[in-house]
């Protein structure tokens, strides 16, 4: 498969924490984690360069430990991306696909290489499938921002977001039964009416460099293997 350009598509997979945890409801749930390695190996086989950035759900959302500083509360976050990140490489090397860990936070002695654009490119070229960890290695600031800059910086051609729920409603589903799916929103649109697919920083991010995102349900890992092939599965948001 390649982009049209002679190169394989590039894209990048925003993967909530939370589903790692899979009926564990917290740490790692073993039958999901390796779930998750084997769709993401099938789409590396179907000729996509795969990206990967986590949440730390899992373990700890910084902004939910209160007990801490924010800043403090932030990095425990993302040395909880960390310990995805490497759990989901060794996974999918178990699966027999190569794979790289590069992160904002590097922990060298464990695989957790430090993070750049230029060795994120030159292992993707190798055919690796990269997770990227360690969020962006800033307090205040998001994985699903880490997840925009990451996509936007190694060129990825689209950015899909793996949540609970299957794209994007005008209240929690949920909550509210008669929530309002869409199919397709502008930027500018989930901006103005708030409606929370990715925070703003990362939707301003995605904005600026034309990188569409596609919010999808991956509570079915294999579902991202139908999102690839079908966007409406989800929804798309792009510019007008």
């Amino acid at each position: 498969m390649d982009d049209g350009t002679g190169k394989s598509p590039r894209i990048l997979l925003k993967l909530s924490g939370e589903i790692l945890a899979g009926a564990a409801q917290a740490g790692f749930h073993r039958e999901t984690v390796s779930r998750v390695a084997e769709v993401l190996v099938e789409v590396a086989r179907q000729g996509y360069q795969v990206g990967v950035v986590t949440g730390g759900g899992n373990f700890a959302r910084g902004r939910e430990l209160s007990a801490f500083t924010r800043t403090t509360a932030d990095y425990i976050g993302m040395l909880a991306t960390v310990m995805n990140c490497l759990a989901m490489s060794d996974s999918v090397e178990k699966h027999g696909w190569k794979t790289a860990v590069l992160s904002a936070i590097p922990v060298p002695e464990a695989g957790a290489c430090l993070y750049s654009p230029s060795r994120a490119v030159a292992l993707f070229d190798e055919g690796r499938i990269i997770f990227f960890a360690g969020g962006t290695g800033n307090p205040l600031l998001s994985t699903d921002t880490a997840a925009a800059l990451r996509a936007a910086q190694t060129g990825c051609s689209v950015l899909y977001k793996g949540t609970k729920v299957d794209g994007v409603y005008d209240s929690d589903p949920r909550l509210n039964q008669n929530a309002v799916r869409f199919s397709s929103l502008g930027y500018d649109e989930v901006l103005a009416r708030d409606l929370k697919v990715m925070d703003a920083a990362a939707v301003a991010v995605c904005r600026d460099n034309r990188l569409p995102i596609v919010v999808f349900n991956i509570t079915d890992p294999g579902n991202f293997m139908h999102v690839l092939k079908d966007h409406s599965l989800g929804t798309v948001v792009k510019g007008e």
